[in-house]
């Protein structure tokens, strides 16, 4: 699976998603600038990574949103390659248009960073390899609250593009319908406040990120 890792000013999670891209897949992803406007030909795999880009001046994903490569990225989800927006990734996501609703503050007005207990809500090209259990994937944010109105949440449910909730009775921001990550229409942009990245074994929290990267490896 050939990759590529979008890098904005303050992000600071590109690292971690380079070294799990590179460990999984046995291949160094494209590190791309986000100025420099291309994503290599080719990539089946494109990652927004998380982190404060920008510093979330005006608000978190505002201004990646607007920067020159995500031409390049919309033209890359149409064509049906892969994109997993994470924490902050999936924040510039949702100002991007390429998926729906908005991340805002935590209900607790705190940050939050723990392991996470989530649920698998769907079979997708990002979740096959996962037996149907719960998985602990970490978090770690301020604003990851998912917020939608009623008639955008029953249609995402309704379509089956609820990824992952929050485990029952363990939501740590209040987003809504406990979710923690939403599909695309087409199914190929994944967007997720959990960092599987950081969940891939050794001195991390557990292995159960491993799940995601080989989902999308076996389909791509």
């Amino acid at each position: 699976m050939k990759s590529a890792v979008i890098v904005f000013p303050g992000s600071n999670c590109d690292r971690d998603a380079q070294v799990a891209l590179q460990q999984l897949t046995g291949k160094a992803p494209a590190m791309v600038w986000h100025k420099d406007g291309v994503i290599p030909e080719g990539t089946d795999l494109v990652m927004v990574p998380g982190g404060f880009s920008y510093g979330d001046y005006l608000r978190c994903g505002a201004m990646a949103g607007n920067s020159p490569i995500i031409a390049q990225l919309k033209a890359h989800a149409e064509r049906g390659g892969y994109v997993l927006g994470v924490c902050n990734g999936f924040q510039i996501l949702t100002e991007t248009g390429l998926l729906p609703g908005a991340l805002v503050r935590n209900a607790s007005l705190h940050f939050v960073c723990r392991p996470q207990k989530l649920s698998v809500a769907t079979n997708t090209a990002f979740t096959s390899a996962y037996d149907g259990s719960d998985v602990v994937i970490p978090i770690a944010h301020a604003e990851g609250n998912y917020y939608a109105d009623a008639d955008t949440l029953d249609r995402l449910e309704g379509d089956g593009r609820v990824a992952f909730r929050y485990a029952k009775g363990e939501n740590p921001n209040g987003a809504a319908r406990d979710i923690a990550g939403v599909l695309s229409v087409n199914g190929r942009v994944l967007g997720m406040m959990p960092h599987p990245e950081r969940a891939i074994g050794g001195h991390e929290c557990g292995e159960d990120g491993i799940g995601l990267f080989k989902s999308l490896m076996a389909a791509a």
